[in-house]
């Protein structure tokens, strides 16, 4: 008699964890900072009311918004799914708002998981078995998902079917079993991590950029129109010139403002109250927070602008040296303050610029790469 292999109820529990879960363990690194992409418990439950409900209300990534609406347009005039979607970039810069605007947009219903949270090919087979037609399945952290559930999931994703194997050794026995047709939608922060196989089969990728500081102007006055909060112009431009291109930490920022605003002032965010409230949090005119000016002001103190390397740098700090190159340093590169070389981390004119302090003379190492 042909076993049967319903999914058991306590697999299926296990793997389908919700957006918080997954945050904390694609966002560990950066918890607890206010100017980090992750996501804590706070920003869920606040941007679950901010979150644009269609594609018209998306605000930025025009080009991916563009060539998604011609994808979903193509799909329903076909009636079947949408092709499988997957989306690069940032924490914080709306991929998550994007699979749910995709469901929306199909009349679909969407399934939340994480790639930590699928550790064995089971894990996989159970939430794809009990999917319905049409629905979105949003994996996110897509590149750390486990190699055995990776590869089920290419004949899934390809003929919507997966074979279970029960028992062990000479007398397992392989059973096929077909999927409804669904949509996966992958988001990553990694794209080069994922393996080419799984790459080749969504048929849209789409990389989200950072936002310019105008449209995060639109985003901070959006929201502060659904959090009930006065804002002018210049209150909302000086906190998008401070929000690192990422809307989620405009979001955060401008509820951070608000208490301030509330507590010291009319309620109302101006210019002024949104510097002085920031202030007040440590993050300054660029961006910056605690722990970045203390790697800048490292190296540009106690090391003359470098070049030195990351170890001895994380010890100065007083952080480990993980935090410092994957918390602290990519916004510094991104924002041309340090640069990683061969002989270890530099700091650049801009960065003795916008801490105020004199270079050292030009017989310096870091005076002689930059030819000042």
């Amino acid at each position: 008699m042909c076993p049967k292999v319903p999914p058991p109820h306590r697999e299926r529990e296990a793997v389908v964890v919700n957006w918080d879960d997954t945050a904390a363990m694609t966002e560990h690194a950066a918890s607890g900072r206010l100017v980090g992409g992750g996501a804590d418990g706070e920003d869920q439950a606040v941007e679950a009311a901010l979150r644009p409900k269609d594609l018209g209300e998306f605000i930025g990534q025009e080009k991916v918004r563009e060539q998604l609406d011609l994808v979903l347009r193509a799909a329903r005039a076909r009636g079947a799914t949408a092709d499988h979607v997957l989306l690069s970039g940032a924490p914080g810069l709306g991929k998550t708002t994007l699979s749910m605007i995709i469901a929306a947009e199909m009349g679909a219903p969407i399934r939340i998981t994480s790639g930590p949270a699928i550790q064995h090919a089971g894990d996989l087979a159970a939430i794809l078995s009990s999917l319905q037609e049409g629905e979105v399945l949003f994996l996110d952290e897509i590149h750390r998902m486990s190699r055995p559930a990776e590869e089920m999931l290419y004949m899934a994703m390809e003929d919507f079917r997966v074979d279970v194997i029960v028992g062990k050794g000479p007398g397992a026995t392989a059973i096929p079993l077909e999927l409804p047709p669904f949509t996966l939608v992958g988001a990553t922060t990694r794209a080069g991590l994922l393996p080419p196989p799984l790459r080749d089969r969504f048929g849209f990728t789409g990389h989200m950029e950072f936002y310019e500081p105008t449209e995060l102007e639109r985003v901070v006055h959006r929201s502060a129109g659904l959090l009930d909060v006065g804002i002018e112009a210049r209150g909302a431009a000086e906190i998008a010139g401070r929000s690192r291109g990422t809307p989620r930490i405009a979001n955060r920022l401008l509820r951070r403002v608000r208490d301030y605003a509330q507590v010291k002032a009319d309620g109302v965010i101006t210019r002024d109250i949104a510097a002085a409230a920031l202030a007040v949090y440590e993050v300054d005119s660029r961006g910056l927070d605690r722990l970045d000016r203390a790697v800048l002001e490292a190296l540009l103190k106690l090391f003359g602008g470098g070049p030195v390397g990351l170890s001895t740098l994380a010890v100065a700090v007083g952080e480990e040296r993980e935090t410092v190159e994957e918390v602290a340093e990519p916004f510094l590169v991104r924002e041309g303050l340090l640069a990683r070389t061969p002989r270890g981390r530099i700091a650049t004119p801009a960065a003795w610029a916008h801490l105020g302090i004199t270079p050292p003379g030009s017989g310096s190492g870091q005076q002689g790469l930059f030819g000042a």
